[in-house]
């Protein structure tokens, strides 16, 4: 969702870059990590949050245990999906033990796509993009 997310911030006419891409540059003030860590915590996000935040830049952490998870330590501001993920799924039981509609992740994980399109949307609005712009910016090379 990350992904999708830096691509359509790339298509608003920002920059935008993702970690571990080899074109990303260096992260520093001002720039703006945004990290997700649905159940709260991963040692990688601890890791990345830890070195953004070192260097001077904003870390926004998006969550779906923003009291618990390890990420939030790190951040300067959370964003609480309050959304089912792979660690609070029960192991994939239901009391009638049926498998979930949306096994693992999924819920946390379509609550972003829907977060990060609204946001799209807004930001487009603000920034005076129109669709056209927008899609001017689209890869030709598929």
């Amino acid at each position: 969702m990350l992904k999708a997310f830096a691509m359509r911030l790339f298509h608003l006419g920002l920059s935008s870059h993702l970690v571990s891409d080899m074109t990303t540059p260096p992260i520093a003030s001002p720039d703006l990590l945004i990290a997700s860590a649905g159940p709260g915590g991963f040692s990688t996000v601890d890791a990345i949050c830890s070195v953004a935040k070192s260097c001077g830049a904003k870390v926004v952490l998006i969550t779906a245990q923003p009291v618990t998870g390890s990420c939030v330590k790190h951040a300067t501001g959370v964003c609480y999906v309050p959304a089912q993920t792979m660690a609070s799924d029960g192991g994939g039981a239901t009391e009638k033990g049926e498998r979930p509609l949306l096994p693992m992740g999924s819920v946390y994980e379509g609550a972003l796509f829907v977060l990060f399109e609204m946001v799209v949307y807004k930001l487009g609005e603000v920034l005076g993009e129109s669709p056209e712009s927008i899609r001017c910016r689209h890869t030709n090379l598929e």
